[in-house]
């Protein structure tokens, strides 16, 4: 919405989930006299879009490619909604490959941007209240804080490491994981809350301001993704750019941006994940490069320059 604004566009964002047909946009459209769309994600944005009076344009969300292709009558939507679309726009050459390998017609209007990456640690954020709020002691002197950043819905996973992080908790007390992030399924959410509530060493942390959340970034040890699949984890690179190292789950989406062992540590199953953490708490040397070379990857594929200029060029095809 920024990079729109910043071109002189208004630009008013609509939560998908708050629609139900194509018919509803419709008449928001009309009345508000809008004169082009952008959805995120063909098919839960994507859908309301079809058989629209404006043009549009999408922008591929990740679980619609990596997972709904799987489901005949949303592979069918998404067909017509790319046929109907002026653009697509894939984070990665894989995705836009994924996605005209089920779309052959679609392939010349994908076009590749990765995400520009802004981080705005806050110069006001209480380290130590955070640590409290969320029952982790601050008075264990060697703390390392461990940050799963995702909404909780089953294809973020954020149970994948509660049971090996719990036992690994119970022999070295220094070690803590903290989950966070909004409930988008409320009924995984009371999933999640019991069984954090029964993990020593796990906590379930409240939804905090981007301001903040990057300060934490920043502060804690490391931060972890364990999704089943991803797009382009918004959380990864902000984090590199936080000089914080990233511990994520070795899958496509991850495995794009972070090369094992040079600017992150990529993990196949729970046991690993210990492992890799072990590594990077025992080599400070390690940890250093790994930090350094993630911060100039962010730098030169995730400039936040280069993707302004790219939104503002693809919506003059609208």
């Amino acid at each position: 919405r920024n990079h729109l604004h910043a071109a002189g566009h208004i630009c008013v964002l609509k939560d998908a989930f708050m629609y139900e047909s194509p018919t509803e946009i419709a008449n928001l459209t009309s009345t508000d006299k809008f004169d082009a769309a952008l959805a995120i994600h063909l098919y839960k944005g994507g859908r309301l879009l079809q058989g629209s009076r404006i043009p549009f344009g999408i922008i591929f969300g990740g679980t619609d490619v990596n997972e709904d292709t799987k489901c005949k009558e949303k592979h069918r939507v998404m067909g017509a909604v790319l046929g109907e679309a002026r653009f697509a726009v894939a984070f990665t050459m894989k995705m836009k490959e994924l996605a005209a390998a089920e779309w052959p017609d679609a392939r010349k209007k994908i076009y590749v941007q990765t995400q520009g990456i802004k981080t705005t640690p806050s110069e006001t954020f209480d380290w130590y209240r955070f640590l409290q709020n969320a029952d982790i002691p601050t008075d264990t002197g060697s703390l390392r804080v461990f940050l799963l950043i995702c909404g909780l819905r089953r294809v973020k996973d954020p149970l994948y490491l509660v049971d090996i992080f719990s036992d690994w908790h119970r022999k070295d007390p220094s070690v803590h994981l903290g989950i966070i992030g909004p409930a988008v399924d409320p009924l995984f959410t009371s999933e999640v809350k019991e069984k954090v509530k029964r993990a020593s060493g796990v906590h379930l942390l409240q939804e905090m301001p981007q301001d903040d959340l990057h300060a934490a970034m920043k502060r804690c040890f490391a931060v972890v993704n364990s999704s089943i699949s991803e797009g382009m984890s918004a959380a990864i690179l902000e984090a590199m750019d936080l000089d914080t190292p990233v511990l994520a789950r070795n899958i496509p989406g991850n495995a794009a941006i972070i090369k094992h062992k040079e600017t992150g540590l990529l993990f196949s199953n729970p046991q690993e994940f210990v492992v890799l953490s072990k590594s990077l708490m025992n080599d400070p040397i390690m940890e250093r490069e790994i930090v350094t070379k993630a911060k100039d990857h962010v730098k030169k594929h995730h400039s936040w320059e280069s993707e302004r200029k790219a939104y503002q060029n693809l919506v003059l095809r609208l």
